[in-house]
């Protein structure tokens, strides 16, 4: 696909002026809310959404960060950035080598590396796992007005619980969505992508997406899962506070495909099945949830 004018191709202009970068022979990756460019000679262009600034300044510190402790992971270019074009953030990457889909072991092996560096010195916010989760329920206009208020109250409860949440692990950084969509491998090993929920808080928070696969939706198999636990040292699923989190990752996946239904109309059924299985309306864990691309 090629993009030669218009309001996207005008933002990576500005974008690339800023940053001392030429921007011929751009070509789109992706032109959505987030755009993904890529410029001859290696270069990926990430403009953000309006409004965006501090979680674009948090992933190059953090990609910056962990370049500097050897851990695998997309790696900023070495310029001043992030830059503002037509008032939108705009970071620059190293292209990745070819590469493919990373799995569970992948997903372990870099949080392992992650957990174990000392919490540094940058500007690195709390962990709030219910972050969006407002906006996402009052964006889900095809949900029943019920189900809705349902959502709302389950938030609530999930919150209270969130602030009065057992011991477990000692804080770390954490990734913030540990999951295989941000891991990729290549002949070198897996790379971790995407800080945009980089912060401080239970490591238990990074494992409970995998274990979620497992318990939830049935993606992982129980094997997997086990090779998972031995790999990283613990099994996240017999903590106490694992309802907890399991619940608040069900609710961020359940409201995530509830707001994308709102505007697509395709994924209406798997929002509504989602409210259904939390609502105890379907058939026992796991569920078969559908990937919301």
């Amino acid at each position: 696909m090629t993009i030669s004018a218009g309001p996207a191709r005008a933002v990576l202009e500005e974008a690339c002026a800023l940053a001392g970068l030429e921007p011929a022979g751009a070509e789109p990756v992706r032109i959505a809310e987030n755009e993904i460019w890529r410029l001859p000679g290696n270069v990926v262009v990430r403009i953000a959404r309006a409004g965006q600034w501090k979680a674009a300044v948090r992933e190059i510190l953090v990609a910056r960060w962990l370049a500097d402790n050897g851990v695998s992971a997309v790696r900023a270019l070495p310029a001043e950035q992030p830059v503002e074009a037509a008032g939108r953030p705009v970071t620059f990457w190293v292209e990745l080598p070819a590469h493919e889909a990373g799995n569970v072991m992948d997903v372990v092996t870099l949080l392992k590396q992650l957990h174990a560096l000392p919490v540094p010195d940058l500007p690195l916010d709390r962990l709030d796992p219910f972050v969006r989760v407002s906006e996402r329920i009052e964006a889900a206009t095809s949900l029943s007005e019920d189900d809705r208020a349902w959502l709302r109250d389950r938030h609530v409860e999930l919150r209270e619980r969130w602030e009065h949440r057992p011991h477990g692990l000692p804080e770390c950084v954490v990734h913030g969505d540990a999951w295989v969509g941000n891991v990729v491998r290549t002949t070198a090993g897996p790379v971790m992508l995407d800080f945009e929920r980089a912060s401080v808080g239970p490591p238990e928070w990074d494992l409970v997406s995998t274990a979620v696969k497992m318990t939830t939706t049935g993606a992982v198999t129980a094997a997997e899962y086990a090779k998972f636990c031995a790999a990283y040292g613990t099994d996240v699923t017999q903590w106490e506070g694992y309802d907890l989190l399991a619940g608040a990752r069900e609710l961020r996946m359940t409201t995530y495909a509830a707001q994308h239904a709102a505007t697509r109309p395709q994924w209406q059924a798997e929002a509504q099945y989602r409210v259904d299985c939390l609502r105890g309306r379907a058939e026992p864990r796991p569920w078969r949830w559908k990937g919301i691309m």
